[in-house]
């Protein structure tokens, strides 16, 4: 009969043999233990089956002493020195897991020689025996790690002099060093970069990029937010604690596991003090977590393909790399460094590439197939210049989303209006994932150039109807520099008839003839402005001024009803952004209701206040109060509808187009009866300039 005892011995010796430097594929399959450390006991080699025993992850225990997690460091010292002398050595051996309770083992080791007889190096295989610690084995505890734990490699080279320094201050480093404040804990992370992780930590960071897309990335990226202050601490304790080898070890909350637990340790190795490592323990339902997250990613890539909508995913990683090393650099006016290194939009232009695309895409770009638009994103911005630097600054200053409309270039040539929006990834989310939304919106800007014609055609219409009610007043403007006119060329010519003619008197009153030529000239211009049909030119305007300006209009009516006009203006009115003809017409408009409202009552004192200031939210407040009977009370809700009008003669057009007007710059137009009597006129007009 075979011996089963003697069978496996005689495995375990054939794989020793196999275990010749990297050549551990078969150790990584064996159900045993296999541990390979050099002759000073330092780790080289730790397969999966020592995971399951000690709980820790090969990636914290190579590199370190393998004594180092020996429950009796004196103890594991003698075993080895015995080794060296004889060759091998079998025993017990009691070592700390990683749960934090006791693993006892069975182990054989052997140390293999060169060809030249020198001694090489010390492989160790073990199993577990059936020793109970508290109510439950450490190996049974240790074997569930694999399933449910995620293991990370930190570096902590930049946060440890201040770790250190806290230690020597406080003498208890990580002891509520940050009072429970997640944003302080953010940052302390920021500074701590990840060197490693096992395939447990890419399946639960949720990151379909790979290692690369961890490696080299910040600790805050990626670790939970809920737990940030607990992991931060820790970190805090065991870097402080060094080279003392400590594992502390915290219950916190987390989004994804049940019952989870962290463990951070270091090794007490010199050289280093810069690397800790961590343990992530929880169970997760059927432990489906990896399989959820490609069923999520199925069901996103067909949503998006069935959005009637242009849809483009791009890697922008590269670029992202090289504006976070601006950033660390101390690079803040990103839109000035564009301006002295314009090579760095032609870098992002081929740098960042279209990885897929939908349908809805392909027929907008006038594509054949999805393969025609992957590449660089040059294509995108070739027809927009500016929209490529835009679109980075936003990137830079860590905006979540970018819009803009912009044009673009389809593969057959054709020039289409779109609306471009951006959205950024945000950690921990994939951070090769930068989406842009592409919405054809030609019709639309061709369809709103057509309503802008419409309502400029209206709006010049009312202006002209307008201008017919004004005659008188701006028969009387023009009027005014004409009568002067005659009467100093009268004054002229009788001073040139004289035997003697005085020169000076004759060419004072020619001064006069050509200031009241330039008046009048003035005014028919204003007029001809106020007639003329005209594209809205939007420019940064005083209000102010404009008032002054709308005044001289209808200033003979006003004082040929004997009118008490007041204005009372805003001291260092910020300017607004709009057109001065229709705005114009707006203040026009509502100073003719006003007239022709207090003309119904000639008992009553008439009287106009005008009055200008700054309101809340960046904006300008022009009120206008007449003394007039105001307006009847199912009157308020109606006054500004088109065609609704209380005059008999009036056609309801006037108050719908200063409304038209309003909102077309942005603002908003109100009607109410005063508290001291009369109709009061509000006008809230945005601040701005003209790049806004």
């Amino acid at each position: 009969m075979s011996d089963p005892a003697r069978e496996s011995e005689v495995a375990i010796d054939g794989l020793a043999r196999t275990l010749a430097g990297p050549e551990t594929d078969l150790a990584d399959l064996a159900a045993e233990s296999v541990i390979v450390c050099d002759l000073d006991g330092i780790v080289q080699y730790w397969n999966p089956a020592s995971e399951a025993l000690y709980g820790w992850p090969a990636m914290g225990m190579i590199g370190s002493r393998l004594g180092a997690i020996a429950q009796q460091r004196s103890r594991h010292d003698e075993q080895w020195r015995l080794l060296l002398r004889d060759g091998s050595w079998n025993g017990q051996a009691r070592r700390r897991a990683l749960s934090g309770g006791e693993v006892v083992s069975s182990v054989r080791r052997i140390v293999r020689r060169l060809p030249s007889g020198e001694m090489r190096d010390v492989v160790e295989f073990g199993q577990r025996l059936d020793l109970q610690v508290g109510s439950e084995r450490p190996a049974d505890r240790a074997e569930k790690l694999p399933a449910s734990a995620a293991f990370w490699e930190f570096d902590v080279t930049r946060v440890r002099p201040r770790v250190i320094d806290l230690a020597k201050r406080t003498g208890q480093p990580g002891a509520d060093v940050f009072a429970g404040d997640p944003e302080k804990a953010r940052e302390f992370l920021s500074a701590i970069l990840i060197v490693g992780v096992n395939e447990r930590t890419l399946r639960l960071a949720g990151d379909y990029s790979g290692r690369s897309g961890l490696i080299g990335q910040a600790v805050s990226d990626f670790w939970p937010r809920e737990s940030e202050v607990d992991i931060a601490e820790l970190i805090v304790s065991v870097v402080g604690a060094w080279p003392h080898h400590t594992a502390q070890t915290r219950k916190i909350a987390s989004p994804l596991l049940e019952d989870c637990s962290v463990t951070v340790w270091s090794r007490d190795m010199p050289g280093q003090a810069g690397k800790v490592f961590v343990a992530v323990n929880g169970e997760v339902s059927g432990d489906n977590s990896f399989l959820y997250l490609r069923a999520s990613e199925d069901r996103y890539r067909k949503l998006i393909q069935h959005l009637p909508v242009a849809v483009l995913q791009v890697d922008a990683r590269r670029a992202g790399e090289a504006f976070g090393e601006l950033r660390a650099k101390g690079i803040t006016d990103f839109a000035a460094y564009l301006e002295a290194h314009p090579e760095l939009v032609d870098f992002a232009n081929d740098a960042v590439k279209v990885t897929e695309v939908n349908q809805e895409a392909v027929t907008l770009f006038a594509a054949s197939t999805a393969a025609d638009l992957a590449g660089p994103v040059r294509f995108l911005f070739a027809s927009s210049p500016g929209t490529d630097r835009r679109v980075m600054m936003a990137r830079f200053h860590g905006k979540r989303n970018y819009s803009e409309i912009a044009k673009i270039r389809t593969l057959d040539g054709r020039l289409r209006d779109v609306q471009l929006s951006v959205t950024y990834p945000a950690p921990p989310e994939r951070l090769d994932v930068t989406i842009i939304c592409i919405q054809d919106i030609t019709e639309r800007l061709r369809t709103e150039r057509q309503l802008r014609q419409l309502q400029a055609e209206n709006t010049h219409a009312a202006r002209i109807s307008m201008l017919g009610e004004l005659t008188s007043s701006i028969a009387h403007e023009v009027n005014q520099p004409l009568a002067a006119i005659v009467t100093n060329a009268e004054t002229s010519l009788r001073w040139l008839s004289r035997e003697e003619p005085n020169i000076d008197k004759v060419r004072l009153l020619t001064t006069r003839i050509a200031g009241s030529a330039r008046r009048a000239s003035d005014i028919v211009g204003r007029i001809r402005g106020m007639a003329s049909k005209h594209e809205p030119e939007h420019v940064a305007l005083d209000l102010n001024e404009i008032i002054d300006e709308a005044i001289l209009f209808i200033r003979y009516d006003i004082e040929a009803r004997s009118i008490d006009l007041s204005v009372a203006y805003g001291c260092e009115l910020p300017r607004i952004v709009g057109d001065r003809v229709q705005l114009q017409q707006v203040i026009i408009n509502l100073l003719v209701n006003s007239i022709q409202a207090m003309k119904q009552d000639q008992t009553m004192l008439q009287r106009i206040e005008i009055t200008t200031s700054v309101g809340t939210d960046e904006c300008v407040v022009l009120a206008i109060r007449d003394s007039g009977p105001g307006i009847e009370g199912p009157d308020i809700e109606r006054i500004f509808d088109s065609f609704f009008t209380t005059k008999d003669a009036g056609m309801g057009i006037g108050l719908a187009i200063c409304r038209s007007i309003v909102v077309s710059h942005g603002g908003s137009i109100s009607a109410r009866n005063h508290p001291g009597g009369g109709a009061e006129f509000r006008v809230v007009l945005p601040t701005g300039s003209v790049d806004r």
